[in-house]
């Protein structure tokens, strides 16, 4: 008998993961369930569209016809309601059956809700799908108004959309910065001056207490924890995610905020897997265990996970991710884990150019670029050598920065 492969979620981590389990196993049997209604597309490229900048058309990557060519089974609008690994087996909605040799679970996660008064009200919207894109460019387009929460990287996409639609937005975040675990004020302030340019106004120290609504029930206003009052017919909401570990919840699959799998990509079950925003990971370039959403990792931990399902131990999974913003004239680069470390060291380096790096135990573990993105190469070397750095920070900061300026050196 063809080995059975069964993969939940169709994002960039399942779809690769279903290519790769095709180029090595030709005659196995592959199915994908999602509960989309639509085959892969360009998680990056729905904020353009949103923005009005892109048609449907360059979004979408993958359609059916391009998984009945490779003799994948895909399952649209299907959800999976149960896994039995004792049984091997999956469980969907409509009670259809699916057993397996090996699963991957390529779910991902959920848009957090604000916990306040009406945030589920109509003109407040979330950002993870291409049909939250096709409601946020329709309603934004009809808006005056808007207020946007989240002070992250989907959060500065929601200020980038109403500020290409030409909608005022008041910018609530809770700190006295965008991204301040990531950037400091000076970094901060680069991007809180291009979003000013564009019509969307950083209020920090705020959030929002509540929404207000109309007698139809349409969003009219946010309360923030101050009592400030702002005016919206439009509001952004992008505050994290919660990953999708209930699937697992009656299973001996280990769970914390993620699901739990070694550099290998398999979980504590020997033939279940997981890949993309649903793992928690042992990166072996943090020398620690991470979580990390963006689309390369995400496409990487598929592509590695199948190579495992097929023999496992085959490839670990080592990676340096990299998420771009490019909704303004100069480029901002996120690599690594920027947020997390022991210290940093940062520098300006030209006007509007600026950088980041985090450090722990005096190696680089993640890092900002804004303006001047050429040492990105430099600093990604020493984070996969996990060289160590820390008496040699000045250095790091030097504009035209490249690996050949740092001295030898021994690790205290």
């Amino acid at each position: 008998m063809s080995e059975s492969y069964v993969i939940v979620g169709d994002g960039v981590a399942g779809s690769s993961a279903a290519e790769t389990l095709r180029e090595e196993r030709p005659d196995a049997d592959i199915t994908v369930i999602t509960d989309e209604g639509e085959a892969l597309y360009n998680r990056i490229l729905i904020k353009e569209f949103a923005k009005g900048k892109l048609p449907e058309a360059p979004i979408s990557i993958h359609d059916e016809e391009w998984y009945a060519e490779r003799d994948i089974d895909l399952r649209l609008n299907t959800l999976v309601v149960d896994i039995d690994v004792e049984s091997d087996e999956i469980r969907t909605h409509e009670e259809e059956v699916f057993a397996y040799d090996s699963l991957l679970l390529a779910i991902g996660g959920t848009p957090q809700q604000l916990p306040v008064e009406n945030a589920d009200a109509d003109g407040v919207h979330h950002f993870w799908t291409f049909q939250d894109a096709r409601r946020i460019k329709e309603s934004v387009e009809d808006a005056d108004s808007g207020v946007i929460v989240g002070a992250g990287l989907l959060g500065i996409d929601f200020a980038a959309i109403c500020g290409a639609q030409d909608v005022e937005a008041k910018y609530l975040m809770r700190g006295d910065s965008w991204w301040r675990y990531a950037l400091s004020n000076e970094g901060a302030e680069i991007m809180h001056e291009a979003m000013r340019e564009r019509g969307v106004e950083p209020v920090f120290d705020s959030g929002v207490d509540r929404f207000e609504v109309d007698e139809d029930g349409h969003v009219e206003a946010a309360i923030d924890p101050n009592g400030e009052r702002y005016e919206c017919d439009f509001a952004g909401v992008a505050i994290g995610l919660n990953f999708n570990t209930e699937i697992v919840e009656d299973t001996p699959v280990e769970t914390d905020d993620g699901i739990l799998v070694d550099e290998y990509m398999r979980t504590n079950v020997d033939n279940v897997f997981a890949a993309g925003d649903i793992t928690e990971f042992n990166d072996l370039v943090l020398g620690d265990r991470a979580q990390n959403g963006a689309w390369g990792s995400a496409k990487e931990q598929g592509t590695i996970a199948a190579r495992n399902m097929v023999e496992y131990g085959a490839e670990e999974f080592r990676w340096v991710s990299s998420y771009s913003i490019t909704h303004f004239e100069f480029p901002f680069l996120s690599f690594g884990h920027p947020t997390l470390g022991d210290e940093s060291v940062e520098a300006t380096t030209g006007e509007g150019e600026w950088r980041r790096l985090a450090l722990k135990d005096g190696r680089i573990v993640g890092g900002v670029l804004i303006g001047d993105l050429a040492p990105q190469s430099a600093y990604k070397q020493l984070m996969r050598e996990r060289r160590y750095v820390g008496d040699q920070t000045d250095v790091l900061m030097e504009e035209g920065f490249s690996v050949d300026d740092l001295a030898q050196t021994s690790e205290p």
